[in-house]
């Protein structure tokens, strides 16, 4: 109760006022101006320089539309002679900053609604009729089964189906990459930015770039790093993978363009820089599902009236345009903020010398003696003076 009563007393009844003691120490002074020097560089070098304190910030708005170019042929046993173009291999015709470049294909030619058996497999192949469950339909059947089982080929049953018959066939993906001339493709990216905070804007297609430039340039980072057309193969190939390889069973790749922009310079030297990344997940150790790929039809009647479909499986690359940046400019408000910051900080060069000076030094106690001067209170000692 006593050491309480001591307690609140001290908080209650006295005051601390600072003290200046000049120390005349070559060890405290140096490691003074040290800590000071260390706080000035952060303040200067990281706070001013690096992160541009004294500028208002913006966050990019952007809008991106994308064209694909390139023409190629195939002959095969199933699909013929046939050339492929734009109309073909990019699917759908327009998506938001993203294109799909369809690379490899599995066609199912002249389906059309009926009776067939289904594709073999664990929960299909079948002995006798027993084994079949009329009205099942699972997530991976291709159709609904009637119960009978029916000979696929020579050798094998399966349950039979109503479905699009013949079922699809899509345990083999091509290897090679049906379109692997792909890779010679052209994509062009159009980028529209705006900092609406600053109301500036700007596009990728810059000002001095000519109509020819722009029809028979390809983007290169060392020769031509600001040409909005990109190489297929090149875009996969600088994010260190191979296009051939990745067209087999698709993937995702993500084109970024960084605006970083500093205002308080010319308008010309804010520029886009490209940088390419594969987004979906290739690991070698657990490569379960891997690529992308995606099934469309396409449907039409003969001339008795029936409707035919090919049931196409599409593997390719999507190519995923991201945009980011900032853009900063100068402004008085943040500038005070942070001078006034640094400025504070410079005190915590004084907290840490008072701390080493008087708890960790040797004459810590000579140095406690001179910093702190105890006084009694004034009143109360010429009360006391007076009585006597």
């Amino acid at each position: 109760m006593a050491g309480c009563c001591a307690v609140l007393r001290g908080f209650l009844f006295e005051y601390d006022t600072p003290r200046i003691v000049l120390i005349r120490s070559r060890k405290v002074g140096l490691m003074n101006r040290a800590v000071q020097l260390l706080i000035l560089a952060y303040v200067i070098g990281w706070v001013f320089v690096w992160e541009k304190g004294y500028q208002e910030m913006d966050s990019v708005v952007s809008s991106v539309t994308t064209k694909a170019k390139g023409v190629t042929v195939t002959n095969s046993s199933k699909l013929g002679f046939r050339i492929w173009d734009v109309a073909d291999y990019v699917i759908p015709a327009q998506e938001e900053n993203s294109i799909f470049i369809m690379t490899n294909i599995i066609a199912t030619m002249n389906q059309t609604q009926g009776l067939c058996p289904e594709f073999p497999d664990e929960s299909t192949v079948c002995q006798s009729d027993a084994n079949c469950s009329a009205g099942s339909a699972g997530t991976h059947s291709n159709g609904v089964a009637t119960g009978r089982c029916v000979p696929f080929n020579r050798t094998v049953k399966t349950c039979e189906v109503a479905a699009w018959c013949p079922v699809e066939e899509d345990e083999q993906v091509p290897n090679p990459a049906f379109l692997s001339a792909a890779e010679n493709f052209t994509l062009l990216v159009k980028n529209n930015i705006w900092y609406p905070k600053f109301n500036f804007s700007k596009r990728n297609i810059l000002p001095n770039t000519s109509t020819s430039h722009l029809k028979s340039c390809i983007y290169d980072p060392v020769t031509d790093p600001f040409c909005p057309i990109f190489r297929l193969g090149k875009i996969v190939e600088y994010a260190g993978h191979s296009f051939r390889d990745m067209a087999v069973e698709g993937g995702i790749m993500g084109i970024q363009i960084n605006w970083a922009c500093n205002l308080d310079r010319a308008a010309a030297l804010c520029l886009p820089k490209y940088s390419f990344r594969r987004l979906d997940t290739r690991d070698t150790d657990h490569n379960v599902s891997p690529g992308y790929n995606f099934r469309f039809a396409k449907y039409y009647k003969d001339s008795g009236g029936t409707e035919h479909r090919t049931l196409i499986k599409a593997y390719g690359i999507r190519f995923d345009i991201i945009v980011f940046g900032k853009a900063g400019k100068f402004d008085i408000i943040p500038t005070m903020i942070n001078v006034g910051s640094g400025l504070a900080l410079l005190g915590v060069a004084t907290v840490l010398c008072d701390v080493i000076v008087l708890y960790c030094m040797k004459k810590k106690y000579y140095y406690r003696e001179k910093k702190y001067k105890y006084v009694e209170d004034y009143e109360q000692g010429l009360a006391g003076e007076q009585e006597q």
